[in-house]
């Protein structure tokens, strides 16, 4: 039961940081949102090393290592993917990869499910597809690249519970500030690249070699003075800012219990469990669009709502 109420609640966290993390997204870069989120989310594990401890043994530092490179590659596939196909279909695949994989692992390791169980977690997958499914009037097609791309997403996505599952108990939030310490770079490296591409082009008007500087420096200082521009014409409102921060301690503290809900049971069917309810986090996003953007949810969306809270409580009763 409990593994199930921590699972759940990380689920509906994580909706709710996503959720605030799109409202960001539509004042700044989705890349460098999810960036700036990440590195705000240091600040409660390190508050919570005092309460709970942090254990940086081998094991637990590579397992942070893994959730955050697993989850910042993730991210990035995920964002090529809806890129470059639509995001009705790719969406939702990345959501079942991503509650997939880890049950997959679980039962090749000779994890058996009862059969209550299996009927949950097929519910489950089937409230993850319903619920992540969106409209696209894009006219996007679907293509080899897009599906490959989603379903590795989806992969790294379940990678992350697996690395927390691999977490030693006595870890505390060591691989959890690893793992953000490990995003927080990968995707800090990834918005220089994106902000290089954009102000990598010919120099701007008026800005020519001084008499006195060599090549080398007139170059450096073109490079300044287009990336000053882009920042400038990507500066945040306080709104966006706001967005940010509380989408940032929002995904810490989603990454904090779904670790929890993993240790927390000792149960072979933990593993499969906690990974289906974890991605059920798009119940979240949509319930918070709905309410405050008043967004209308489909009938589609509101049966997958509905086998998402079946799911829930077969999962607490097997």
């Amino acid at each position: 039961m409990l593994t199930v109420l921590l699972g759940l609640t990380g689920a509906v966290v994580y909706g709710a940081a996503d959720f605030l993390g799109g409202l960001a997204a539509r004042r700044a870069r989705a890349v460098r949102v999810v960036a700036a989120a990440a590195a705000v989310g240091l600040l409660p594990l390190l508050a919570g090393v005092p309460v709970v401890g942090a254990g940086f043994s081998g094991q637990a530092v590579l397992a942070g290592v893994a959730a955050g490179g697993s989850g910042s590659v993730a991210v990035l596939l995920l964002y090529r993917a809806l890129a470059v196909g639509p995001m009705s279909v790719l969406s939702p695949l990345t959501a079942v990869f991503a509650a997939v994989t880890p049950v997959v692992v679980a039962l090749v390791r000779g994890t058996v499910l009862s059969v209550p169980a299996s009927v949950a977690l097929v519910v489950a997958v089937v409230a993850v597809v319903l619920v992540a499914a969106v409209r696209d009037t894009s006219g996007a097609r679907v293509t080899v690249t897009g599906v490959v791309t989603a379903a590795v997403a989806g992969c790294g996505f379940g990678g992350i519970v697996l690395a927390y599952d691999a977490v030693p108990a006595d870890a505390g939030v060591a691989s959890l500030l690893v793992a953000r310490v490990v995003q927080t770079v990968v995707l800090g490296a990834a918005v220089v690249v994106v902000a290089l591409r954009r102000t990598g082009g010919p120099a701007a008007p008026g800005t020519t070699a001084h008499p006195g500087r060599s090549a080398a420096v007139t170059t450096r200082w073109s490079r300044w003075s287009r990336w000053s521009r882009w920042s400038r014409s990507s500066r945040w409102s306080r709104r966006a800012v706001v967005a940010v921060v509380a989408c940032g301690l929002l995904d810490a503290l989603a990454n904090a219990c779904i670790q929890a809900a993993l240790h927390v049971g000792t149960d072979d069917a933990t593993l499969p469990v906690v990974s289906v309810l974890n991605a059920l986090y798009p119940v979240g996003t949509v319930v918070l669009a709905g309410v405050v953007l008043r967004e209308r949810l489909t009938g589609v969306q509101w049966t997958g709502i509905a086998l998402a809270f079946a799911a829930s409580v077969g999962l607490a009763l097997a």
